[in-house]
C-alpha cells in the first residue's frame, strides 16, 4: 500500500488531480479506484473501466491518465462537465458475482456525493449501470426504458466518423469514403460500429482485434478482410483507427505505419507527447483522440439536462464534432502547430475562463 501511496501522490501532483478514492470490499471481490481530474466546468463525468490489469500499477496510471483525458474531452465538447474515471480491476467477462460486485461499486460512487458521475465504459455495459442505479444516482447511459440514452459506442462511433470525413476532405481535398482504405485496431461496440457505418459509406475496411470469436463474428458480419495483430501497424491504409487499448502510437508502432491519417475512438492513443512530434516528421495527421471520440459522453451528459435525455440535442451535438476536428486541423495548419497542442489549448481555455469567473 506504501507504493500505492507514493505513486500516487506523484501522478496526482504532475497531473493536477483533485481526488483519487481507492475502494476494496473481501466479501463482493471489489477493487476499484475512482479518480476526479477537475470538477471547474462541474462534476467528473466518465465511464467506469472493468479490466483485469497485470497489477494496481497499471490501473493507477490509466484511471488518472483517462480522468484527465476526460477533463478536456468534456471541455472540448462544449460541456458543462468536469473530468473523472473508474476502473475496477477484475476480468471484463465476470459473470458469477457480477451484480453483488456492481451492488458494492454504487456505495463506492454514492460517498462521492456527486463530484463523480459514473457510465459505461470497456468492460461495462447498460445492465451494470442499472445495477448502480438502484442505490446511487449519479450515473449516466441509463436504460433507455428508464430515459436514458443506453449504449453509448454508436454515438461514439457517429464522431469518429464525423471527424474521420473532415480529415479526408482536409487531406485528400474530397471528403467521400469511396475508394478509401480503413484500417480499424479493435471491433468492440465501438470499433464495430465504426467500421459498419465506414464499409455503408463505401469505404473499404479491414479489421483487428485480439479476440478471435470477436473478430471472426466481425469479419462474417461485415464482410471486411482480417489483418493479423501483429501486421495491425504495417497494413497499408488512408485511416489508422484504433479503437481498442491506449498507448498503441510509440516509437516501435510508429516507424511501421503506413498510413495518411490517425482517427480512432481508444483514448490516450499516443504512449507520449513527442509520438505526435514523430507522426508529424513523418507527414500523419492525428486526430486527437479527445477531440474524436466526445459523442458517448455527449449522449451521457444529454441525461444530466434540464428536461433529460434528447435524442435530437445529442444528434446535433455529435454532428459537430466535424466542425471540432476541421477547426483543429485547419489551426494546425495555419500555425504550424501539432494538432494534439491545438486541440489541448482549446480545451484549457474553456476551463481556464470558468474558473477566473
Amino acid at each position: 500500500m506504501s507504493n500505492l501511496m507514493s505513486n500516487s501522490i506523484e501522478l496526482i501532483s504532475s497531473a493536477g488531480h483533485e481526488q483519487l478514492s481507492v475502494f476494496q470490499d473481501s466479501k463482493t471481490g471489489l477493487l476499484a479506484l475512482v479518480a476526479v481530474h477537475s470538477t471547474v466546468l462541474g462534476p467528473g463525468l466518465g465511464g467506469c473501466r472493468m479490466v483485469q490489469y497485470d497489477n494496481i500499477d497499471d490501473a493507477l496510471k490509466d484511471v488518472l491518465r483517462l480522468s484527465e483525458g476526460m477533463t478536456y474531452k468534456n471541455s472540448l465538447a462544449g460541456l458543462d462537465l468536469g473530468g473523472g474515471k473508474s476502473v475496477i480491476i477484475n476480468d471484463r467477462n465476470l459473470e458469477n458475482g457480477r451484480v453483488e460486485l456492481f451492488k458494492e461499486f454504487a456505495k463506492c460512487v454514492d460517498s462521492l456525493k456527486g463530484k463523480y458521475i459514473t457510465a459505461e465504459d470497456m468492460g461495462t455495459r447498460v445492465s451494470d449501470i442499472d445495477i448502480i442505479s438502484e442505490t446511487c444516482p449519479y450515473i449516466a447511459g441509463r436504460n433507455p426504458e428508464q430515459g436514458g440514452g443506453g449504449d453509448p459506442s454508436p454515438h461514439t462511433a457517429e464522431g469518429v466518423f464525423q471527424g474521420i470525413r473532415a480529415a479526408l476532405g482536409f487531406t485528400y481535398g474530397s471528403e467521400s469514403f469511396e475508394g478509401r482504405t480503413v484500417c480499424v485496431q479493435g471491433v468492440g461496440n465501438v470499433g464495430f460500429s465504426l467500421a459498419k457505418k465506414l464499409i455503408t459509406a463505401g469505404a473499404k475496411v479491414s479489421i483487428s482485434d485480439n479476440r478471435p470469436k470477436q473478430l471472426e463474428q466481425a469479419s462474417k458480419e461485415l464482410g471486411a478482410e482480417v489483418v493479423e495483430l501483429n501486421k495491425v501497424y504495417d497494413a497499408k491504409c488512408d485511416v489508422f483507427a484504433p479503437c481498442a487499448i491506449g498507448a498503441i502510437i510509440n516509437d516501435e508502432t510508429i516507424p511501421r505505419l503506413n498510413c495518411k491519417i490517425i482517427g480512432g475512438a481508444a483514448n490516450n492513443q499516443l504512449h507520449e507527447e513527442k509520438d505526435e512530434e514523430l507522426l508529424a516528421s513523418r507527414n500523419i495527421v492525428y486526430l486527437p483522440d479527445f477531440a474524436l471520440n466526445s459523442g458517448g459522453v455527449i449522449m451521457c451528459a444529454s441525461e444530466w439536462r434540464e428536461g433529460g435525455f434528447n435524442s435530437k440535442w445529442v444528434e446535433g451535438k455529435v454532428a459537430k464534432i466535424y466542425d471540432t476536428i476541421s477547426s483543429i486541423l485547419k489551426a494546425s495548419r495555419e500555425e504550424s502547430a501539432l494538432t494534439g497542442q491545438i486541440a489541448l489549448k482549446l480545451a484549457k481555455d474553456r476551463i481556464e475562463k470558468k474558473r477566473s469567473f
